[in-house]
């Protein structure tokens, strides 16, 4: 389905408004399909619909995305450092490539080229893992951050550059270092991200509470639950 890819790989932003006769006119088909594409999108928690507004994205669910990222952090190092003993002079070279495309994706500002680019280079790395059970475990919690969102480059442009030299420490890593380094590091380096968008989330909420800050009588109910509970 068009919408549910665009949202999906990001294009379409979280808590965007869709339109529906503005969607029907760009699809060339009439609103009632869209209108019927945007229930189901609703079932499947792609969207939402809101009093006076109508369709919206559906925000990213930021528990579940953590979660789901700290645990692949864990995996990914683990399979990683797995990994290091069987790769291939060609693999690592592979790897270096594979930083050249996601350079030249950043340098693009193409962050879904760049987040695609990103799944590969980790993909080379911990396909040469011998424990298939550490690999399943790996695949079912990507398949599940990628029924929240394909990427998070969309919403963390900077992260991007930082994630360049990540991995290039991690391909020397990989070539010199030890088992225990590069699990550390692999593991560190997808934490880094959970760490950057719990940053901009922060952010956000605190610049939310600055333009809408709370009325006076509601801080001192609030001050007085606290103070009897």
């Amino acid at each position: 389905m068009i919408l549910r890819d665009r949202i999906h790989s990001g294009s379409i932003a979280p808590l965007e408004r869709l339109n529906i006769d503005a969607l029907a006119r760009e699809l060339g088909v009439s609103p009632i399909p869209v209108r019927e594409a945007l229930r189901r999108l609703e079932a499947e928690g792609w969207v939402r619909f809101t009093p006076n507004v109508g369709a919206v994205v559906s925000p990213v669910d930021s528990t579940t995305w953590e979660q789901a990222m700290v645990s692949l952090a864990i995996l990914e190092g683990a399979a990683s450092a797995e990994a290091q003993q069987n790769l291939r002079r060609s693999d690592l070279t592979r790897l270096r490539k594979i930083c050249a495309g996601m350079e030249e994706a950043a340098a693009r500002a193409n962050p879904l080229r760049f987040s695609q680019l990103n799944r590969t280079l980790h993909a080379t790395i911990v396909a040469r893992c011998s424990n298939a059970y550490l690999i399943e475990l790996l695949d079912q919690t990507n398949a599940r951050l990628d029924r929240l969102r394909s990427t998070m480059f969309v919403y963390l442009p900077h992260r991007s550059e930082e994630a360049l030299h990540e991995h290039v420490r991690l391909i020397e890593l990989l070539e010199t270092g030890s088992k225990e380094e590069v699990e550390a590091y692999a593991r560190w380096h997808k934490l880094r991200t959970v760490e950057a968008y719990r940053a901009i989330h922060q952010a956000n909420d605190k610049a939310i509470a600055a333009r809408y800050p709370r009325p006076a009588m509601a801080r001192v109910k609030s001050d007085q639950a606290v103070a009897t509970s």
